[in-house]
């Protein structure tokens, strides 16, 4: 056994985390996890830090109800990595063309496409589900409905915070594509949508944290949610499927003479949840900041714009179950990063990385997050390492 066992008011907590690592509130916040009656098991990622009701790096399985505030605000929020035919040796000198024709293709920010991007435009994209998809909108919760048009016209697109598009180098020299993102502003508005909804419910009303108030089974608070986090999730998907394939056609143009061909894209979810059966019991896992880590499935564990990322399989431990970290984690918050560090550490922090060294994302800064490798070695019986990655390019929003 890995993980240190914290006493909880319900069930244990599994800490992959070195608890003495863990601040007070993030420690806080696990124990009222823990008094939920609905909860069945909760286990805790080394990259755990604080978050809105829910700590991010936590897995949370309920048998009857779901938390809305456990999945996250950014809805099905995940990553999408490929390695490609090209190797170092094919990449210039000089980043900058290619960074700035990844910048043009994708927009960063709360920017948006200027028309609603096609997927059959885009070389070898799947395009199963896709009408279907856009046809359960009508579906959603009222509240949001006449986002649509933004909705469509934002798939495709990246985002600000911590998402961000990379070419990567693997230690072999094999150039990767990779990038993170979720459900943009949709997204978020369904979630905090339904978490309003939630903290209405007569049920929640004496919870020790209002921000973890719960949809229960056969009520149509938890139908509606339901429909809509699926869609969300699906969403998300979507976006990083298209921004993947846009993301190919930039590198295909940039490197005609080499023709460079993609193997399978690896994608995972790490804000979502998943209907899923431990100990005879059919429970609702909801991974906030977590992977899920079957035995044999790839996932992505990214460190920050200067540091490494890592490709792994999982393992398929069932006492975390069948999870693992997301990333590094946060060892300290925006605001903080921004009063501690500056431009110019920015700079030395991200040398030899083609990226923004501006103060708008200084709060990215390697410095604001825990070492991935030390991440990594705490899960080895989550996960096996398959591929580590250092990015040579950063696009951030």
């Amino acid at each position: 056994m890995s993980y240190t066992e914290l006493p909880g008011a319900r069930v244990p907590i599994r800490m992959w985390a070195d608890p003495a690592t863990v601040e007070d509130g993030a420690l806080r916040q696990l124990e009222n996890v823990a008094t939920l009656p609905w909860v069945r098991g909760l286990a805790v990622m080394p990259d755990v830090h604080y978050g809105k009701g829910a700590t991010v790096g936590s897995v949370i399985a309920m048998e009857g109800a779901v938390c809305p505030a456990a999945v996250g605000v950014d809805i099905g929020c995940g990553m999408s990595a490929v390695r490609t035919s090209l190797t170092q040796n094919d990449l210039p000198g000089d980043l900058s063309r290619l960074r700035s024709r990844i910048e043009r293709a994708i927009p960063v920010g709360r920017g948006m496409h200027d028309d609603p991007v096609r997927p059959e435009r885009l070389h070898g994209l799947p395009t199963a589900g896709w009408s279907d998809f856009w046809g359960r909108f009508d579906g959603v919760a009222s509240a949001v409905r006449f986002r649509r048009g933004r909705a469509e016209k934002q798939m495709g697109t990246l985002g600000g915070g911590n998402h961000f598009v990379e070419v990567c180098l693997d230690t072999e020299g094999a150039v990767w594509l990779m990038l993170h993102s979720g459900s943009r502003n949709i997204g978020k508005e369904l979630a905090d949508f339904h978490i309003g909804e939630a903290q209405k419910l007569p049920h929640n009303q004496g919870l020790v944290d209002r921000d973890l108030a719960v949809f229960v089974a056969d009520t149509p608070q938890m139908a509606a949610y339901r429909n809509d986090l699926f869609w969300a999730q699906e969403y998300a998907r979507f976006n990083r499927a298209l921004m993947m394939g846009l993301l190919q056609d930039v590198v295909r143009r940039e490197f005609r003479k080499a023709k460079p061909t993609f193997e399978q894209v690896i994608s995972c979810h790490h804000n979502y949840v998943a209907e899923e059966r431990y100990e005879g019991t059919d429970m609702l896992v909801t991974r906030k900041g977590a992977i899920r880590a079957g035995s044999g499935e790839y996932g992505i564990i990214p460190g920050s714009m200067g540091t490494g990322s890592y490709i792994v399989k999982g393992l398929g431990n069932r006492d975390s179950f069948q999870s693992a970290s997301h990333g590094a984690g946060r060892r300290m918050s925006r605001g903080a990063a921004k009063r501690r560090f500056s431009e110019r550490d920015l700079v030395e922090q991200t040398r030899g990385v083609e990226c923004r060294k501006d103060s708008g994302v200084v709060d990215e800064i390697p410095g604001a997050y825990k070492p991935i490798e030390q991440v990594i070695e705490r899960q080895r019986d989550l996960v096996e390492v398959v591929a580590k990655l250092k990015q040579v390019v950063c696009v951030k929003g």
